[in-house]
């Protein structure tokens, strides 16, 4: 909320009463059907003291985001966009609809039952989901087994698992430990040789990782566990009173990752041996297009590693892949997160839709070009909506394989 002018929040906020206004009126035809004048008068005051105080909440958050301490103001934020999300949305669908069937109306006469029906299912089905979305779905981690054959897989490296998690945004979890034991389970459950995390630990702050080390630190893989970051894991998105604030956070971020037992890959690599076989794995700093910062250094990343011909490369921006990893580095496969698959939209089989693919071409699931693989994984936390529709938080599971030789 803090990077937007005191002018637009006044806007938004003029935009929910002229909303409210309009469904409040498309409502009272519906409350003739109700005999009692004080359930009536307690229908329309109840209505009124929620707009209201939601809209009083974000200017009073608005004037005073200065001094409110930086962990009760990310959660006012969550809160009131949930509310803002929970309440205008629906209240919008069901304007839109009403006015499209009073209009129809007047074409098909007698149809007043249809009409308050469809106009009162038009507002409740959204609010309901976007109720589920935020205390249910945004907790129903998802784990998506993903086989991934290459041609020039080292043998003994057939059959190798990798888990890969991203975005948990540690801070819109509020200390609720619980929650992420359950992740924790699921992915120690799929018994890894390796976990890979692509970044966005935090949402901004250091302290957010306060008592979390204790969940992080019974993660469990056969062969090591290595992590880069994500544009939100430098501070980047707040105001520091001096320089030397914002370094010690992120001096603090990066000894957390090194407390539960990551490497973390700051545009450097390592080589896992498997017998006689060798795989690099590299990670490159935050890369990607501006607004967002280039801390990431490929070139770097992959010195002394050209002897290596079987290379796997950790970068949190997918855009990144086709920037400069297609046909200019010889990585097999590029995994990366970030986007969150904006957490709305839908996966069906092989369909998948969401929002955030008018913005990145490669936002979810997997992707090939040539012999190059990227894997873009959908978030295991939330940011900013509180919730997630039909983008569940995701735990990948990714196979190894040899691709069959081709005949002929």
């Amino acid at each position: 909320m803090k990077s937007f002018s005191f002018f637009t929040i006044v806007l938004l906020c003029i935009t929910i009463l002229a909303i409210d206004v309009l469904a409040f009126l498309g409502l009272q035809p519906m409350l003739t059907l109700i005999n009692s004048p004080l359930i009536k008068t307690a229908i329309d005051i109840s209505f009124w003291l929620f707009s209201l105080g939601l809209i009083i909440s974000i200017l009073i958050l608005k004037i005073k985001m200065d001094s409110i301490h930086p962990g009760r103001k990310q959660l006012l934020i969550s809160s009131l966009y949930g509310l803002t999300v929970s309440s205008f949305i629906p209240k919008l669908i069901f304007v839109v609809v009403i006015a499209i069937l009073y209009f129809t109306n007047q074409l098909v006469p007698n149809s007043k039952w249809f009409i308050i029906v469809l106009a009162l299912l038009s507002g409740f089905l959204p609010f309901f989901v976007i109720v589920y979305a935020i205390f249910k779905a945004a907790y129903r981690f998802k784990v998506y087994d993903v086989d991934v054959a290459f041609d020039y897989l080292p043998e003994d490296f057939i059959g190798f698992k990798i888990v890969q998690i991203s975005d948990v945004h540690i801070g819109s979890f509020n200390y609720r430990y619980k929650i992420l034991e359950r992740a924790v389970e699921l992915i120690n459950e799929c018994k890894p040789d390796l976990i890979f995390f692509t970044g966005d630990m935090v949402n901004n702050y250091a302290w957010e990782l306060n008592g979390w080390s204790k969940i992080f630190e019974k993660l469990e893989a056969k062969q090591g566990k290595f992590a880069v970051l994500g544009n939100h894991d430098y501070g980047d998105y707040s105001q520091w009173k001096r320089p030397k604030d914002k370094k010690n956070n992120f001096e603090s971020i990066k000894y957390f990752f090194k407390k539960i037992d990551f490497n973390l890959l700051l545009n450097n690599a390592v080589i896992i041996k498997r017998n006689s076989s060798e795989v690099a794995i590299v990670g490159v700093e935050n890369w990607g297009y501006p607004p967002f910062k280039q801390y990431g250094n490929l070139d770097k990343a992959l010195k002394g590693m050209e002897s290596v011909p079987f290379k796997i490369l950790l970068s949190h921006d997918p855009s990144h892949w086709p920037a400069e990893v297609i046909d200019k580095t010889n990585i097999a496969l590029t995994l990366s997160g970030h986007t969150h698959g904006m957490q709305a939209g839908f996966n069906l089989k092989n369909k998948k839709w969401s929002p955030i693919q008018y913005k990145y071409k490669h936002w979810a699931g997997l992707y090939k070009q040539n012999n190059q693989y990227l894997y873009v994984n959908r978030g295991l936390g939330w940011l900013g909506f509180p919730g997630r529709i039909g983008m569940r938080p995701e735990i990948t599971v990714l196979t190894l394989s040899r691709a069959p030789k081709k005949q002929g």
